[in-house]
């Protein structure tokens, strides 16, 4: 049986990367499209995933002695799932989202800059 730690890993880095694959399609959509809207409403359902997975791995990180950094990486990669969904949302609505753009950068910048730093990411630095 495989442990906790490495399936919900694996769960969890699935999970965001199907989400913002997602996310830029239904970015690139007709904003009156019926597949946008199709798109929008199954990446809400991934959101749920990447927290309630997102979750488990922050209570199983605390036994890391980093909490405070997992704790930043956690507070960022909610800013990047409430920046896509004000970033789909305004678009929506035909308003500008430019600053939802930048936000939804710099913190997905933030949060994978943490996660391949930090003792339960891959190590590229």
């Amino acid at each position: 049986m495989p442990d906790f730690l490495s399936t919900t890993t694996h769960l969890h880095i699935t999970t965001w990367v199907v989400a913002l694959i997602l996310f830029f399609v239904a970015a690139g959509m007709n904003k009156a499209s019926k597949g946008r809207k199709i798109s929008h409403m199954i990446l809400r359902l991934f959101y749920i995933f990447i927290i309630i997975s997102g979750v488990a791995l922050f209570i199983t990180a605390m036994d890391f002695g980093q909490g405070m950094l997992y704790g930043f990486k956690l507070l960022f990669g909610l800013g990047v799932i409430a920046f896509m969904e004000m970033t789909l949302v305004r678009g929506a609505k035909g308003k500008s989202t430019t600053a939802m753009w930048i936000g939804f950068i710099v913190c997905l910048i933030a949060v994978l800059g943490l996660g391949f730093h930090l003792p339960l990411g891959i190590k590229l630095f």
